[in-house]
Formats: C-alpha cells, structure tokens, sequence
C-alpha cells in the first residue's frame, strides 16, 4: 500500500485486539463488562459504522498527506533530496514509535474512547497547522509568490507532523480494538466479519487519498502568484480528520466502554527490569546458576509470567534483523517518488503525477493477497516445506531484487540526463541571431550556424576560451565553473555575443523550462498559459509549464499577435527564437525557431511496475507470514507485545534510512540503490541463518503446565509479597485473572 501498509493494516487484521491486553486484563473484562445492549442493524452493533467511516477517514488523511510530504519538502520548503528524505523517515519513525505509548495510555489509564478522541484533536490540529504551513502568502509580502520568512513554514511544519505522529500513532493501536469490545461473546462471526470490513476501510480510505492529493497538488492556486496547491493537498486531508473526530464523537452515546484494566507491555517490561536487577544483585559466583536469565525474577512472578515472557523474547530476538526490510521498503515514498519525477508520465488518456505511481503497491495488494494464498503457497508446499521463517526470508530477498531493479532502471535514467559540467568546468552553446550562416572557432573546436539556429550541444571548458567570430576577430570568453551558458551571437558595426545564464538541473517535478530569445528588435508581450514571460534582457527568465500543447501567445504595442504552438514532453528545456525578419500574420508561427537545450524524459515511468512488483510481493511473504508466525509463536497474553516489537522494526527501518541518507557520501543514486540491495542480502543470509536455528514451539501447551500451580509454590510467593504494602492484594488479584483468563485461553484454543 501507499507508504507503510501492514504494520498499520495486516497487524489490525489479523491480530485480534482483545489480544492486545494482558490475560488478566480479559479475564476483568469478561467480569465487569457492561450490561448495557447497542442497538444492532442486521446482528450488527450501530455503533460500529461509526468506527468504520471513523477509520476510513483517518486513513484517507494520513496518507494522503503522506503521499505529498516529500515533494512538498523538496519544492516548497526548497530542501535537497538527501535532507527531504532524512525528514520524512523520521516523520515515519515518530509514527511507528508512537503507538506503544498510545496503547499504554489507553489500557493503563484513560482508556481506548478518550485515548482515540484526545490524540485525534491533536491529529486534527497538527493537519490543519500543515495546511496553514503550505499557504505561500502569509509570508509573501513582496507579492513574488516565495515566502519571504521560510523559518515559519518549516516550523509550521514541524510542529504540524510531530502533532501527527503522536496522533496517528497514538490511536493505532486504539480504534480497532475498540470496535471488537462493541461486540458480545455471543457476536464471534459478527465479529470476525467487522475486522475484515474495518481492513477494507483501511485499504479504501489509503488508495482513494493517494490517487487523489497529487491531483489535488497538482492544481494551482495563490492570491498573488498562481503554484501548486499544497494547502489544498493538505487542507483535504485536514477536513477528512476533522470529519472523523466528529463522527467518532457522533456515535458516542452507543459504544460499550471498557474501563482500563492495565497493559501488559508494563507488566513485561518490570519483569524483565527485576529479573535482570536481580541478576545482577547474585552476580557472584557463591549463588548458583540458573538455566535463564529470566529465571531470577521468580522470587516475585509467577513462573507461567516468566514462561510466557521466554517464549516473546524468543521471537523478539528474530526481529532483530528485520527493521532492514522497512529501510528500503519505505523509501516508495521517498526516493522512488524523486525518481518518477524524472520520467515520462504520459499514459495516452491520463498522466500519472509522480506521486501517483504509490498507488501500483494497494493494487498490486489487493492482487497478491489472494494469489499467494490460492495458488503459489499450495504449489510451493507441494516440492517442499515452506515453512513462515522461510517466507520471510524469500520476502526480504525480494525486496533487495526490487532495489536492484530500481538501480538497473536509474542506471537507464543517468543516460538520458544531460552532461552536466562538474565544479572545474563550464559549458556553452552558440545561438546565431544573424540572418546568414556563420562559421566561428571556439578553441580548437569549429561550429558551423545556420541562420536564426544553434549547435546542437554544450561544448564544455575549462574557465575560460577563445573565441574567433571572424577572421582576425579574437575574444577571450571567461565562464564561471560549474554554469552552463548560452551565447547570441548578434549583428551590429560587427559581430558580437551576449552571455545568458542556462539551467544546471533537471526541471523540476517532471515540468518543462521554456524561455524567449527576442532579435525583433521591439518589446513584445510573449505569454503561455496566463503566463507572462518576464524580461530584463533580451532573453526572458525561465517558465515552467507541464506536458502537452503549449500555446505562446506574442503580441506587440500595436495589438497585433502571434499564437506559436509547442508540444512538450517532461523535464525539457526551450529557447525560442524571435528572429529579426518576424512579421505578424497568418503564417508568423514559421519564423519562430525552437532550440532544444535539454530532452525531455524518454524513460516511461512504466518501468517502475517491475521494483513496484517485487517490492509488493516481498511486502506480502514478508509482512503478512512475520504477523502470523509471531501470532502462533506468542503466549495468549504476549501478542501486544509482539505486536509493539513489530512495529517498532519499521521504526527503526525509517532510522536506518536517515542515517544512511546523511552519511553515505555516494555520488550516484543507483550505487545507494545497490548499497541498501547488498545490506538486505546480508541481512537476508543472517536472518537465514537464525531461522535455521529457531525451534518452533506451542505456547498452548507450554501455558497449560503452569495451570495447576503446586501448593508450595504459592505459599512461597505470598510469604514473599506479604511484606511488600500496598501490592500484595493487587498482585494477587492480578494473578486470579491471569490464571482465570489463561483456563479460558486454553479452552478457546482447544476448541479451535
């Protein structure tokens, strides 16, 4: 899916968010659940068409938004690449990190419904602050269409995406486990069937917002200066959060409310502190050894704790090398954006805007899932064992070939881009505006002009060269390093030449940089698409106008015009020639001569499908069987915590691709490409190996040797906790629940 789709989609999913409370937690609930009965539509609760358009707009606002960010650094904010992509994957990172403190919050004190409407009002501000960010003319006092205090936009900005990080995050692991506690016990199928709609809100509010804010994007707007239209790119996704906080509230009076009853993230975490204190206080060699570390925290937990606590850190240790995966998956939203920018969009009827080409992974999904489950995993199972660890492993593999193939289709890329000159050297093209063919020597070098024509490339110079016009006619031409020029070589007593300043890059976002040359020797009005060209010289400044027919409309003072008519590609570059022998009238589009300074973009953005399929493939083997393999391996009362170690690889994932960002000092994009492949393949290979190693186990069983606690035992630990004030009471209850809830674990697993 567009940006990171299954730690937010396939975890809800497929991980039951009952599951996301500690056994005890279950067991509580199951005593003081409410009596109060929701009015029902067909055996469903009303209050969870609340929940689902609730989540449908949430999703269409995060990625949405999402789906603009790093352009909107890149083209806005006037950030390079490198530093655009680092802000963007710490952005990521905040969001995948977050979601542990919201499900803290929610199950130790406030509770899921006030969690969800608390973090959604700082969501829906933090949206709203992004769309003011974009807005160009609060600081725009010039009336230039640049923001004069660009340190208020990227602090905007800032403060806008840490306020969605913490809300979006913060309610992850919230929404859908609420709505499963609008259900009752007798309500499973209803159940089940909500979890598979509320996955398909999730898809359907992420693939409509990612087709639909590049579009959005893409349209102009400004009270003085006309650009493209990130506050409403923004602005959209800020309205669609603000709907969703207003129909979550709306269904209010009909959700059932479960009080917190504690997390076990907490609980894990102080037990695996006292173990490890504890260690460390028998560290000498007078105690004797215990066969697990974890072994020194029974002076004060119950050993199934400390059972179920080995078997999550068993699976915690696999996910080690796994955040790997995330760093190049994630980069669909960043580098392989910035990389269709430099390609032909053009699909005959529509245009794909760079942003767009996200969209190929939610459909590709929607593809895949079934196939992989119908077709290749049966045919698979039948040559040999295709066990979950080997699938997540051929996931990652996939994911590298998918790098390669992004570096093999940049490497294609690289040959089409113009030669820019490096730092020690400079570039320049002739432009005869003579009426007559010429002949000059630059150098050593001799260029044959036609009359009102160029050379057809950039002759390249080290500081400085000599140029000869005519015969004994010698100029000593300086250019500064590193700048492309244009000479126009002009007629007066004799021949002569005026320097202009050339584009060194690309055009932007797949745009095309049109400019006028003007020999007719009187000002002209030269406009494009409501756009007026601006002259200080003879040479107009650069206007960037998209794909398709342009129009250059040139008229004079006496309100004569001339319409001229340019088909352009993505990512060119024109001078027009205005040549002194113009004249208005029907056939004055023939005298206008168009130079080609750059070719447009002749790689289809096509050819991204292939990474976009293998990327896609590696995100279903590796991130649906990793879910499901760690669903199987965890205890009964383990899967949030698994499931909080699982998002926290695509934090660091987003990490790893920051810092290998800002470090690498690698000249050409496809080496990066090559550089993260290689790192996921020794990645892979290690993963492998672990794999190789790891023994499956049934937490079912291994649960059901601890539910019969020998009488010693428990004399042992309440002589223990007896002097501890205040816990002992709230230990032991705590231990009831447990035990209970782990009897109706057991029973439910039997049964399935």
């Amino acid at each position: 899916m567009p940006g990171r789709r299954f730690p937010s989609r396939f975890s809800q999913r497929i991980w039951d968010p009952r599951s996301t409370q500690s056994t005890a937690a279950m067991a509580v609930e199951k005593i003081k659940k409410p009596n109060k009965r929701s009015v029902t539509i067909f055996g469903y609760p009303l209050s969870i068409f609340f929940i689902v358009v609730n989540e449908f707009c949430e999703r269409f606002s995060y990625y949405g938004m999402r789906a603009v960010l790093v352009l909107y650094f890149k083209y806005f904010l006037k950030w390079d690449e490198d530093f655009a992509t680092t802000i963007y994957h710490t952005f990521v990172a905040l969001c995948y990190l977050t979601p542990i403190l919201g499900a803290i919050v929610a199950d130790s004190w406030l509770g899921k419904f006030k969690t969800i409407v608390y973090l959604s009002i700082v969501y829906a501000v933090g949206q709203v602050v992004m769309a003011v960010s974009a807005i160009q003319d609060i600081t725009d006092a010039n009336k230039d269409g640049t923001p004069d205090n660009m340190t208020l936009h990227v602090a905007l900005s800032m403060v806008g995406l840490l306020l969605i990080a913490l809300g979006t995050g913060g309610i992850k692991p919230c929404v859908a486990a609420f709505g499963g506690d609008q259900f009752e016990d007798h309500q499973e199928k209803q159940r089940s069937t909500f979890f598979s709609i509320f996955y398909l809100s999730i898809n359907a509010g992420s693939l409509i917002s990612t087709l639909i804010t590049p579009i959005l994007r893409a349209q102009t707007c400004g009270i003085h200066i006309q650009q493209e239209c990130y506050p409403l790119a923004f602005g959209v996704p800020a309205a669609l959060m603000v709907v969703a906080l207003i129909v979550f509230i709306v269904g209010s009076p009909m959700y059932i409310r479960n009080p917190p009853q504690g997390n076990i993230i907490v609980k894990v975490g102080k037990c695996i502190g006292f173990a490890v204190k504890n260690r460390f206080r028998h560290r000498s060699s007078q105690y004797p050894k215990r066969e697990h570390w974890m072994d020194w925290a029974e002076e004060k937990y119950d050993k199934l704790l400390i059972a179920q606590v080995k078997m999550a850190l068993k699976v915690l240790f696999l996910y080690i090398p796994l955040p790997m995966f995330w760093a190049l998956f994630d980069q669909q939203g960043s580098r392989w954006t910035f990389q269709a920018t430099t390609m032909n969009g053009n699909f005959g009827a529509i245009t794909i805007q760079p942003d767009q080409m996200q969209t190929v992974n939610p459909i590709l999904i929607l593809i895949l899932v079934p196939v992989m489950d119908t077709l290749i995993y049966p045919l698979i199972s039948k040559c040999f064992n295709f066990t979950p660890l080997r699938r997540i492993t051929v996931g990652m593999f996939l994911a590298a070939l998918a790098f390669v193939a992004a570096a093999l289709l940049q490497i294609q890329i690289d040959k089409t881009l113009p030669d820019f000159p490096s730092s020690t050297e400079s570039q320049v093209k002739f432009i005869n505006m003579v009426n007559r063919d010429l002949q000059i020597q630059a150098d050593n070098q001799t260029i044959s002009l036609k009359g009102f024509g160029a050379n057809e490339d950039y002759l390249t110079f080290h500081n400085q060269f000599t140029l000869v016009l005519e015969s004994g006619q010698q100029n000593t031409v300086k250019l500064a390093n590193g700048t492309r020029n244009t000479m126009a070589i002009i007629q007066g007593s004799k021949l002569g030449f005026e320097k202009f300043d050339d584009m060194t890059s690309k055009p932007e976002k797949g745009e095309n940089a049109i400019r006028v040359l003007n020999g007719f020797g009187s000002v002209l009005n030269v406009t494009v698409r409501d756009k007026v060209f601006n002259f200080t010289t003879n040479m107009s400044e650069y206007l960037s106008v998209s794909h398709g027919k342009a129009e250059i409309m040139i008229k004079d003072n006496r309100g004569s015009s001339c319409v001229y008519t340019q088909e352009l590609g993505f990512g060119s570059s024109y001078t027009l020639i205005i040549p002194s022998t113009f004249t208005f009238g029907e056939m004055c589009s023939e005298n206008i001569k168009a130079v080609m300074d750059m070719e447009p973009n002749t790689v289809h953005m096509a050819w991204q499908i292939i990474q976009y399929f293998l990327m896609t493939s590696g995100e279903v083997v590796f991130s649906v069987t990793g879910l499901e393999f760690s669903y199987s391996q965890a205890p009964s009362n383990m899967k949030s915590v698994l499931q909080a170690g699982w998002l926290l690889t695509v934090a660091v994932g987003n990490i790893i691709v920051l810092i290998v960002a800002e470090a690498a000092t690698l000249k050409d994009q496809w080496a990066e490409y090559i550089l993260f492949a290689s790192l996921l393949v020794l990645v892979c290979i290690i993963f492998a190996i672990m794999a190789y190693f790891y023994t499956y186990t049934d937490p079912t069983k291994i649960e059901a040797q601890f539910d019969e606690m020998e009488p010693e035992e428990k004399e042992k630990r309440k002589n223990f906790d007896m002097p501890r004030k205040g816990s002992a009471e709230s230990h032991k209850e705590d231990r009831r629940s447990s035990d209970s809830s782990s009897d109706d674990e057991c029973t439910k697993q039997t049964k399935i």
